[in-house]
């Protein structure tokens, strides 16, 4: 009876570990950012000239954004990063292991995620001495559909 008791609430647990991290798991296209500073709102559609997705796994996670009319000089624009992740209930922690600016690598960025529907919103606080950056952002993304 304790083994089969103690074996129901393992495999529970298990379940509950692998399913916390399956509606974050995937392509999700950003559609809007909102970026916080010092009490100014600067409001960023993603979906104008250029796309932005973000590429969750198991364990880690990469983001990719490039125009979507680029110049034919090198002013064109594309950027990239990933890393890490940490998913506690709908505590995200992202470790940017790589990045196009190489200031932003071996940081950490702590995110609340909640989903609304095919919504996923992801609300944090970017902060990076080096780069004179402290703000809070508040991203949109929908998954990507194959």
């Amino acid at each position: 009876m304790k083994t089969t008791l103690l074996a129901g609430v393992a495999l529970s647990l298990l379940a509950a570990s692998c399913t916390s991290r399956a509606p974050l798991k995937g392509t999700w296209r950003l559609i809007s950012g909102t970026t916080i500073t010092k009490g100014v709102s600067v409001v960023t559609d993603y979906t104008k000239g250029q796309k932005f997705i973000k590429i969750v796994g198991d364990t880690h996670f990469s983001f990719l954004r490039h125009d979507l009319n680029p110049a034919k000089d090198s002013s064109s624009h594309f950027d990239g990063g990933g890393g890490r992740y940490t998913l506690t209930g709908d505590k995200y922690t992202e470790y940017l292991d790589f990045y196009t600016d190489h200031n932003w690598e071996g940081k950490s960025f702590d995110f609340t995620v909640s989903f609304v529907g095919d919504t996923l919103i992801q609300r944090g606080r970017e902060t990076n001495a080096a780069e004179g950056i402290d703000r809070e952002i508040i991203e949109k993304y929908v998954k990507e559909t194959e």
